[in-house]
């Protein structure tokens, strides 16, 4: 099996990592990759860091990206946008809108935990998230830090997933409104994730993704996640035959957050061959060339 060199897939202290761009930079070096995407949820406010470090690295390739989070009847779909253009204001302002609404959703759900007795401050919170967008991790890690949970993950599992006793719905956003977002502003739209096993997250499993993927195809989607954090090498064979089905290019990584869950998917570990990464940038240049 060749060495992994691409991750796709990464999150920072912009969003919901712990890691600053800088350090997700080194790291990313540090584990031999040649090309990462950073793809901050809602947000590109950690681009400008992403490749002030990267300079250091004249090996390393950074794709500019972003994670948008959708809703699908019982779960959710997240779509990632490649080649993102983070100096569309126009952009800025429709995600200066998402994060309120994220924000908006956490306080609900604070406010929830506070009622069952559990004693997380809205204000740590706030601080744990500092300027990123407010998102279920930093709650997660207060209720870590109160010592209700022993790890971010048995969070989610009993207050802040889909079933869980402080979850609050979010502002919706279809899928193909999402791609058809990405698409108009520059970028690529690719799906992430598209398959979880229930048990193991609350975005549960994605209903009719034949038909999903249809829709998404005819939006403007160019690729789909098939190489991602701890699918099984059977998930992963189903998922290659989809993306083939349907001319997208298999694409991935790690999704790493460095939450200090077990068993988290670190950069290096998981990633697509080089030739889906070189084919996303022939798409890239003949997108841009139109």
């Amino acid at each position: 099996m060749s060495k992994i060199q691409a991750d796709l897939h990464l999150h920072t202290t912009f969003s919901d990592g712990t890691l600053t761009p800088t350090q997700m930079v080194a790291l990313c070096v540090e584990r031999g990759l040649t090309t990462i995407c950073i793809s901050d949820h809602d947000t590109t406010n950690g681009l400008p860091e992403t490749f002030a470090a990267a300079e250091a690295y004249p090996d390393l390739t950074v794709i500019p990206g972003i994670e948008l989070s959708t809703d699908v009847p019982g779960g959710e779909i997240h779509i990632l946008g490649y080649f993102v253009d983070h100096y569309d204001e126009s952009l800025q302002v429709i995600l200066d809108d998402f994060r309120m609404g994220r924000e908006n959703r956490g306080f609900g759900m604070v406010q929830k935990l506070n009622e069952l007795g559990i004693d997380v401050s809205w204000e740590r919170v706030q601080e744990i998230a500092g300027d990123a967008p407010i998102g279920r991790p930093h709650i997660a890690q207060a209720l870590v830090e109160g010592g209700y949970v022993k790890y971010p993950k048995d969070a989610f599992d009993e207050y802040l997933g889909r079933d869980g006793l402080a979850y609050v719905e979010r502002p919706k956003l279809l899928p193909v409104d999402a791609v058809r977002l990405l698409v108009a502003h520059g970028a690529l739209a690719v799906m992430a994730h598209p398959t979880y096993s229930s048990s193991k997250s609350d975005r549960g499993e994605v209903d009719s993704l034949d038909e999903i993927l249809t829709e998404l195809k005819e939006a403007g989607l160019v690729g789909m996640e098939v190489y991602y954090g701890d699918y099984t090498p059977e998930q992963v064979e189903w998922l290659r035959g989809l993306a083939e089905k349907f001319d997208l290019i298999p694409l991935g990584g790690s999704d790493y957050h460095a939450l200090g869950n077990p068993g988290e998917p670190e950069p290096g570990t998981v990633g697509p061959p080089m030739s889906s990464v070189e084919a996303l940038f022939e798409m890239h240049a003949a997108t841009s060339a139109q």
